[in-house]
Parts: C-alpha cells; structure tokens; sequence
C-alpha cells in the first residue's frame, strides 16, 4: 500500500509517507499500535529509507507521453535522418543569486550570521543539447518571449551546417503567432522544424528517451 499510494490517496491527513502515517495505516488496517521509533524500525528492516519524492503534475496524461514516445518521437528521428538533421531538445531556466541556507551550528541562543549581498539580480538561459550532447545557448536578461525565442532560434541556424529539429515544451510562447509566422516562411522551413512535447512531461520524456 505504501509503495504503490500516497497518504492522502488512502484518506490519511498526509502528504507524504513519514513513520507516523505509516504508523496510522498499520493501526487502521491491522488493529496494531506500535511506537513511532518502533515503526520507523519496521521501515528500515523492510528496506524503506527517508528519500525526497520526485514531482509529477497531476495534468500529466501517462497515455499521451506513451505515444509521444512510442510513435511521434520515432517518426521526428526518421525524419531527422532522412533530412540529414540534427535534433535539439530546448529548455529555458534562470538563476538568481538569493539562496536558502541550511543550518549551521552555533552555540545555544546565539543565532550565527551569514552575510550576503542585499541587491538581487537574476540572469536567464535557453539552451538545447542534441541526441549526441552538443550543447548552444543564449544568455538573457528580459523575460522570454517569441522575439526571444527567435533570436535564439536565427543563431542555432547560423551555427549549424544541417536542419535543425527543435523539441520544445509546452510553454506558451513557444507556439506565439509570431514564432509560427516566422517558421513558415520558405526560407526557414529548409533550415528549421519545431516539435513539441506532450503538456507537463519534459522530465519523463527525456528519462524514456
């Protein structure tokens, strides 16, 4: 039960699986009260270790990822070989130079200070790696947009002698007007195609691929 459902799947208050809930399930199903250092003892003989969950979007359709998978990516691939293109997988991210401490030890009821810059500042990337781990990036200040978008997409074509197949996300700019005016004009069409994945799957794709 535990392996397969969360918490709040079996109508427990919990999120995640902690000795306590693990311990209220054991009391619910079985009539059994353990001590929580006890149950937390039946974990570990059971081969259960404390691990941070991977996040899944509860808008992810397992059967479009399989299909994506299973018959669209395949069909890009033979494409991509029978245009002598190279396939890009893109992603945007950004960095900013605020980050959250741990704990550190210091004597009792003093709390010790980390200094750190007060002014914030954040810098962003869109970048692509191909199936053979070439990796092009651009760096930016302003958000994306489809100008952006463009930009980065005119200087992938200017560096490569092949067609690029570009697999995006699902992320609203990449399917703007303006990016499908400019990808159907005659001229690009030989030296550029965009692809997109299914909603809320870049991770798992990418794991399957």
């Amino acid at each position: 039960m535990i392996i397969d459902k969360m918490p709040d799947q079996l109508k427990l208050d919990y999120a995640l699986w902690t000795r306590k809930a693990v311990k209220e399930l054991v009391e619910r199903e079985f009539k059994v009260v353990l001590a929580i250092t006890t149950m937390g003892d039946y974990l570990r003989k059971w081969g259960f270790t404390p691990q941070k969950p991977k996040k899944k979007a509860y808008e992810q359709c397992d059967k479009k990822v399989q299909k994506w998978g299973d018959e669209e990516y395949p069909k890009i691939r033979e494409d991509a070989k029978k245009e002598e293109a190279e396939i890009h997988w893109g992603d945007e991210t950004g960095v900013k130079n605020s980050c959250q401490h741990g704990r550190s030890y210091a004597p009792k009821g003093k709390t010790p200070v980390k200094q750190s810059m007060s002014k914030r500042f954040s810098v962003n990337m869109i970048s692509t790696v191909t199936n053979q781990g070439k990796v092009r990036f651009m760096i930016y200040s302003t958000s994306m947009n489809a100008q952006k978008l463009i930009e980065f997409m005119e200087q992938l074509i200017k560096g490569s002698e092949k067609k690029i197949y570009l697999i995006l996300d699902n992320l609203r700019v990449h399917h703007s007007k303006l990016d499908k005016e400019w990808l159907a004009k005659e001229e690009i069409r030989d030296k550029i195609a965009v692809f997109h994945l299914p909603s809320y799957s870049p991770e798992k794709i990418l794991m399957n691929t």
